[in-house]
């Protein structure tokens, strides 16, 4: 059920993304020969290439790093914060920090191209919010589905302790979304369980947590 439930979310997210006609990814820029507007395209034009390469943790953090830039326009914030928003609702797997960005939106950018779009996602994001975290508090869901549950919303280091003390071996997006985020390396040095990862580019990698070879 949770599978599904997720696979779900991921697709209405790709059909949003497709449909939409504000992705600042995907829209062309305005006009601009500032040094700002240079540096906030080729940033993009970094983050579309990363999804492209099924990147998607490390282009959540390029956005990040994007977002610290105090040379942002308003309008710029406005669709950084929305391009994160629904790749942590997509294959980011960090639906807290979905709903954060896009509550950001609604509070410090009512009035921005993307503001309807950011409201109708965070009606969606909410509500799996709200039905994952009763799941969670259940106690009715089995180790790997609490795992799974963890994950998606974003608590993934929580998800990795429950992984390595219950031996749970999840499947292959899990275990390269952890190793994008830094909780599973490959290297003679470390120790522990051993997890068989293949790259979105077919690349195959045996991998360990990290912390467990320090």
């Amino acid at each position: 059920m949770l599978k599904h439930m997720i696979a779900g979310a991921s697709v209405l997210v790709i059909a949003a993304a497709c449909a939409s006609s504000n992705d600042p990814v995907a829209d062309p820029v305005e006009p601009n020969t500032s040094a700002e507007q240079t540096q906030y395209e080729l940033a993009i034009g970094t983050v579309t290439s990363l999804v492209d390469a099924g990147n998607e943790q490390i282009a959540i953090d390029r956005l990040t790093q994007l977002l610290g830039d105090p040379g942002m326009s308003e309008r710029q914030m406005a669709e950084t914060l929305f391009a994160r928003a629904k790749l942590r609702y997509g294959g980011g797997n960090d639906l807290t920090g979905a709903v954060q960005d896009l509550k950001e939106i609604k509070a410090n950018y009512p009035d921005s191209h993307v503001a309807d779009e950011a409201a109708a996602l965070l009606d969606e994001a909410a509500a799996e919010f709200a039905m994952l975290t009763d799941m969670l508090e259940s106690g009715s869901v089995t180790p790997m589905e609490r795992f799974e549950i963890l994950f998606r919303l974003g608590r993934h280091q929580e998800a990795a302790d429950l992984m390595l003390a219950g031996a749970l071996e999840p499947e292959n997006n899990y275990i390269l979304d952890m190793y994008q985020i830094g909780y599973l390396c490959d290297g003679d040095e470390l120790a522990g369980p051993v997890f068989e990862l293949v790259e979105p580019d077919g690349t195959s990698r045996a991998v360990q947590f990290c912390e467990l070879g320090k």
